[in-house]
């Protein structure tokens, strides 16, 4: 009971934070143009940490621009990447050449933070997050494809698994945030909270200890980029709207799906993936031995393996 009182005081605190601060809808996400430039100058730099050929391309939706980022042979599987909470895209430079192998990569930033897609409406609902992105996939007519989703985005990718209509095939989550339960260590959490609030080097440097078991492996350029969402990105509450699916609603999902956690994760914990492995009719699931919630960073090789290997 006191932790659900925990919980509760938190989501009050953010809810308030939240309804202080007016959002322009023209400009949902920077205070300023200026901290715009910067902070895309900076996602352009840790971009090329990629390091194998891509494409960006601007996709008009009905709710503003998506941006996505393409690699991989144009004949290949296609694989959406749904990156983790104002990480954009870049975040997949530990994983992006063996992914991108056999696949067509389509790596989406999220509209609704800091990175280069462009919402132009009200803040979305999740009804409206199924529509936008599926509008990316006809858009690029995706069929039969793969999608992998790290924290935010695995909750998105069951979301879309859930709601439909789609044609995903196989689902990667890789420690989806409030996904098969709420959060599992919320005290250890609140550093994230913090540093969104009140952003400075120092809460940023505590944050990534909390999520991370390997923060000296994080490049210094995508911590820069990292750091500036969290600086200049206005607070919104579309986390509030991130409840975790009920049994039922797992339960339709018929895809093959694969649920990877760090042994050290603070998100999530052993429960979360006997919850996957009871309410998922075809699921896989494994731990990830010193990892945290960046475990695709912490653990790069290893996450990287499996899910190639669940892919093929």
């Amino acid at each position: 009971m006191l932790k659900l009182y925990s919980r509760l005081a938190i989501v009050v605190f953010l809810v308030t934070s939240c309804a202080s601060k007016k959002v322009k809808y023209e400009d949902y996400v920077f205070k300023t143009r200026s901290e715009e430039v910067k902070y895309q100058t900076a996602y352009d730099k840790a971009l090329k940490l990629w390091n194998i050929p891509y494409t960006e391309e601007d996709v008009k939706t009905s709710f503003g621009t998506a941006h996505v980022v393409i690699a991989g042979p144009k004949n290949g599987k296609a694989l959406v990447l749904l990156h983790g909470m104002d990480a954009s895209s870049t975040m997949w430079y530990p994983n992006i050449k063996p992914l991108s192998q056999n696949h067509r990569i389509y790596a989406i930033d999220f509209i609704m933070e800091p990175n280069k897609s462009n919402l132009t409406a009200k803040p979305l609902s999740s009804e409206e997050i199924v529509v936008f992105y599926n509008e990316i996939f006809d858009h690029y007519k995706l069929k039969k494809f793969d999608i992998i989703g790290a924290s935010r985005g695995g909750w998105i990718a069951t979301l879309l698994a859930i709601q439909k209509p789609n044609s995903i095939d196989k689902i990667v989550l890789l420690s989806p945030a409030q996904t098969f339960k709420f959060i599992d260590k919320v005290r250890k959490t609140t550093s994230a909270l913090m540093l969104k609030l009140f952003p400075s080097e120092k809460k940023f440097t505590k944050t990534l200890s909390t999520f991370s078991t390997h923060p000296e492996n994080i490049s210094r350029i995508y911590k820069r980029q990292f750091y500036l969402a969290n600086k200049y990105a206005k607070s919104n509450s579309s986390m509030l709207k991130m409840l975790p699916f009920s049994n039922k609603e797992l339960e339709s999902i018929q895809n093959p799906v694969l649920v990877l956690i760090g042994d050290k994760d603070v998100i999530n914990s052993e429960e979360s993936l006997e919850t996957a492995q009871k309410h998922l009719p075809n699921s896989k699931t494994k731990i990830v031995k010193d990892a945290g919630h960046f475990l695709t960073i912490d653990q790069p090789k290893i996450v990287n393996d499996a899910i190639i290997n669940f892919l093929d």
